[in-house]
């Protein structure tokens, strides 16, 4: 595939980086925001030409710069309580770029909200339930007015729950920090980050536009992936601790992932990015986890 020129990102965090070690050759240049004065290019990424502060009070004028160069622009930062930071300083920029041909926004399953454990798809209702989820909801729809009123593809990328190279189970199992929790009938999605960046790459290659599902082929209760982990370590696994017991301790993001049941679909990216899983279930993902240390 031939070289995509230029990429900017908001935000290059764990699924960006993930994105630039393995895909970041694609581009001759790839700048992204810091909040600090630089970030540490990934191994075998290109060097990252320029890392520019960003605050969503004002853009400056190396951002607006950084926009009107861009080819594709990757957006992975969450929106506030009160608004979307990127929408809010930035979005005449973006709509104006003159380069720029494909727009990648990272979202959640989440906004789907409870659907009692049955199969959602894109096309499913939102029923975002928490705050967070619901200004992440909002959030997509200001970027979908944006994308058409510009003519430019928007692919807004929901996964599931991430996990990779230091944040998987079996990380949290030799850290001691896992616990098994059991809710009866509760069912996660899970994706691990080379699949997301993968996903990335598929949607600029064919400059995607739409929602697509990013997540794996096995929703599974949770306990269960701490067990396999544990399984692979040849220890014991944590005790099994009830919901009703655990979540005093939880934070407020924890426990919304509890309140909310749902199996993902994920046909969509499949068919229309010709995406196929590296890693279909955990159990891949944490057998490579293992095998890469």
């Amino acid at each position: 595939m031939q070289a995509m020129d230029t990429l900017f990102c908001f935000g290059p965090g764990y699924s960006a980086q993930a994105y630039f070690a393995e895909f970041g050759g694609r581009f001759s240049r790839i700048a992204a925001t810091t909040r600090a004065t630089h970030v540490r290019n990934p191994p075998g990424a290109p060097s990252i030409v320029r890392t520019i502060p960003f605050t969503a009070l004002s853009p400056s004028r190396d951002i607006l710069d950084a926009i009107a160069a861009a080819d594709c622009l990757l957006v992975s930062i969450p929106p506030g309580p009160d608004n979307d930071p990127v929408l809010a300083a930035c979005a005449d920029a973006i709509a104006a770029s003159p380069r720029l041909r494909s727009i990648v926004y990272l979202s959640t399953v989440g906004v789907y909200g409870d659907h009692a454990g049955a199969w959602v798809d894109e096309t499913s209702a939102l029923r975002a339930q928490n705050a967070r989820s619901r200004t992440r909801a909002d959030a997509e729809a200001r970027w979908r007015d944006l994308s058409a009123a510009a003519g430019k593809p928007l692919a807004i990328l929901r996964l599931a729950g991430i996990y990779g190279p230091g944040r998987n189970a079996i990380a949290g199992i030799r850290a001691g920090t896992a616990r098994r929790i059991v809710k009866p009938g509760q069912i996660f999605n899970r994706i691990h980050v080379a699949d997301v960046a993968r996903a990335i790459d598929g949607a600029f290659a064919r400059r995607a536009d739409g929602v697509f599902n990013v997540c794996d082929d096995e929703p599974c209760p949770p306990q269960d992936v701490i067990a396999y982990a544990a399984a692979l370590l040849r220890v014991p696994p944590p005790p099994e601790i009830s919901f009703d017991d655990a979540k005093a301790a939880m934070s407020d993001m924890g426990r919304s992932f509890y309140d909310e049941c749902k199996r993902v679909r994920n046909d969509k990216i499949k068919r229309d990015l010709e995406f196929a899983l590296r890693y279909p279930s955990y159990r891949e993902g944490l057998r490579s986890l293992l095998r890469d240390g």
